[in-house]
């Protein structure tokens, strides 16, 4: 497992990839790796509008997988970019079952952290017959404590220097609705306003989510293109609280109570407080729960990392 850990498996190259069309004028871009024919699983990246990266595939064995991973609707290489229109949850769980219909299997493994996870508890508890396992990291339930505390007070008392930069661009007479006045700049008409507000939303979030300093998880948060697409997304789809419940994932989670599960955890994950995955796994009994010491929110950071390889190689039968 060490060695596994250090290096994942080696550099996958999809063997399929194309754009779907999902109406509503959205094109999302797919790619499946590994092994045709083998055990089918679905990636759900985070954000939302983080988009797919070549590291991701290497969460699988790719002789005993075959992977579907997409970027969501507006980021990454799907298209238009940072588009709003008619991107929501809905769609998206709307998205994966399509791709699912496309890949003709009747059921697979859905993998999601962060924002992943949001839409994995949200796809398995819309269509749990067509889910074999889930393997969730970073829980997020999209609760109003949750995005308070992380864009309101609460992770501030954390960070103080970085909060201090977060809240800069926003007037005073504003700050107690950090959130809506972010979703003023970055709906702006005016350009250089968005990406001043999309810069300044995804810079907070890249260095907050490590629990030590991590340039190379931070850097790519500063790339304008990223930020961009990333920011006004994930706004967007946070100031509409997802278009759920309040407390929906949690309330429905009896949904998932046929189906095998991993939860992973930092303890000291600040934008996903621990408090969720606990009551995800207590409403869930049937899922293994990891609550990962010494760890944050990435899932590159290596206590929540060789979980998430423990998982997909268990589900695949594979022993250590």
């Amino acid at each position: 497992m060490t060695e596994r850990l250090r290096t994942l498996y080696p550099e996958i190259e999809p063997y399929a990839s194309g754009h779907l069309d999902v109406g509503d004028g959205h094109m999302i871009y797919w790619e499946r790796s590994g092994t045709p024919g083998a055990k089918p699983a679905v990636f759900l990246h985070g954000g939302p509008g983080g988009g797919i990266s070549p590291v991701h595939r290497r969460l699988f064995d790719p002789t005993l997988y075959d992977v579907m991973l997409f970027d969501q609707r507006g980021c990454g290489r799907s298209t238009p970019h940072a588009e709003l229109h008619a991107n929501t949850t809905w769609h998206l769980v709307a998205d994966i079952e399509r791709l699912r219909e496309m890949a003709g299997v009747d059921s697979w493994q859905v993998f999601g952290g962060s924002w992943g996870s949001t839409l994995a508890l949200a796809y398995a508890e819309t269509h749990p017959e067509h889910v074999s396992e889930l393997i969730l990291r970073g829980i997020y339930t999209l609760t109003k404590a949750e995005l308070d505390w992380y864009y309101q007070f609460g992770v501030s008392e954390m960070f103080p220097d970085k909060w201090e930069r977060f809240i800069a661009p926003i007037p005073a007479e504003e700050r107690h609705q950090m959130m809506h006045a972010y979703h003023r700049r970055l709906t702006h008409e005016d350009k250089n306003v968005r990406l001043a507000a999309a810069q300044a939303w995804s810079i907070w979030e890249g260095e907050t989510i490590t629990l030590l300093p991590e340039p190379s998880t931070s850097g790519k948060f500063e790339e304008p293109e990223f930020a961009y697409a990333f920011a006004r997304i994930e706004n967007h789809f946070f100031v509409n609280a997802g278009w759920m419940d309040e407390g929906q994932l949690i309330r429905d989670a009896g949904r998932l109570k046929d189906i095998p599960g991993v939860i992973v955890h930092g303890r000291y994950d600040m934008p996903c407080p621990a408090k969720y995955a606990w009551l995800l796994h207590k409403a869930w009994p049937k899922a293994e729960f990891h609550l990962i010491e010494g760890a944050g929110h990435a899932y590159s950071e290596p206590g929540i990392l060789d979980q998430l390889i423990r998982a997909t190689d268990k589900f695949a039968g594979k022993q250590d």
